[in-house]
């Protein structure tokens, strides 16, 4: 699956118009510091007027004009920095503001060898475009670490599920340092779903790249595309994106139609974002033992092996919240 060029187009408008925006913020910084501070005004003027009378003495034979030109653009930029520290200015006040330091607002990074490719924030705007139909935007709203509550939880339940809120937070805060996988797995409403939707939330606000889909969901895309002769690129582009992006949010694994192939494509998934060290959150009604008898033993070996497994247990919330309205409204 690929961007249309309308796609990639509003793309790039949309860090034109931050560029634009942030320029203003720069501009707007510069004339108030040169209202409060003229001699700031004045220095910056000074510098050009300084570099032609060197360059000039260069061109005329004068070796030195260079080292000196040196030394008076030191000697400016010191002055500058204390005088924006003697006014109450940060010493970046007037650095280019960016809203993602890493691109600068271009969409794109470069490697070590000159290599162009997307920046975290390029990916994960393409992410929101081609896999909205998910719907975490509207999820992740509702379900956040903010909006947690224990009230529904007693005795060994509460324990667990503190203990899985405490994993799940622990994930988000080592994402860049530690390799995790989740397996959240239960009984029926138990803030598997939810838990799977405050790491999302936490992560897409830090910039990185999320791909949330139902386990129906998504095998049946791969399927669409499987099997259509004539949907290979898409099919090449949406493996790409599946196996590259930073974390892949699988939900309600064995609500699909489990058959060779879904277990074939389950663990081609897990196996590649492994070789990769891409994180993967599973949630399952399943138990441990139904999930051994429904898929391989490659992929029960994958998951028990790779993934920290946490076991939601108590009420089923969603339906302790649908009695409740219902109460509420007689």
């Amino acid at each position: 699956m690929a961007l249309t060029n309308e796609q990639y187009k509003a793309i790039i408008r949309g860090y034109e118009k931050t560029r634009d925006e942030n320029r203003k913020i720069t501009e707007t910084r510069r004339e108030l510091v040169y209202e409060r501070i003229p001699e700031y005004r004045e220095l910056d003027s000074s510098v050009g007027s300084i570099a032609l009378a060197k360059t000039k003495a260069m061109l005329e034979g004068d070796d030195s004009a260079l080292q000196e030109f040196s030394a008076s653009l030191d000697k400016i930029i010191k002055r500058k920095q204390l005088l924006l520290k003697e006014h109450g200015f940060s010493p970046d006040y007037l650095e280019p503001v960016y809203t993602c330091p890493l691109c600068q607002d271009t969409g794109y990074t470069y490697t070590d060898d000159g290599h162009k490719e997307k920046c975290s924030c390029f990916i994960t705007k393409e992410t929101a475009i081609l896999y909205e139909q998910s719907n975490i935007r509207e999820m992740i709203a509702k379900e956040n670490f903010s909006t947690l509550s224990y009230e529904y939880y007693n005795g060994e339940d509460l324990l667990r599920f503190e203990k899985a809120v405490q994993i799940c937070k622990n994930f988000t805060n080592t994402f860049t340092k530690d390799y995790q996988n989740l397996f959240l797995y239960g009984t029926v409403g138990t803030g598997k779903s939810f838990l799977s939707g405050c790491i999302a939330n936490e992560l897409l606000s830090q910039g990185y790249s999320v791909i949330y889909f139902s386990s129906a969901g998504l095998f049946e895309t791969l399927a669409r595309y499987s099997f259509d002769t004539k949907s290979k690129e898409t099919l090449y582009n949406f493996c790409k994106d599946l196996y590259n992006c930073d974390l892949v949010i699988i939900d309600d694994l064995g609500t699909e139609v489990t058959n060779s192939f879904v277990t074939s494509q389950l663990f081609a998934c897990l196996n590649e974002r492994h070789l990769r060290r891409k994180a993967n959150i599973i949630s399952t009604n399943l138990s441990l033992e139904e999930l051994r008898d429904r898929y391989s033993d490659r992929i029960f070996s994958r998951i028990t092996s790779n993934y920290n497994l946490c076991k939601l247990t108590g009420p089923d919330i969603r339906m302790y919240k649908k009695r409740n309205a219902n109460t509420f409204n007689i």
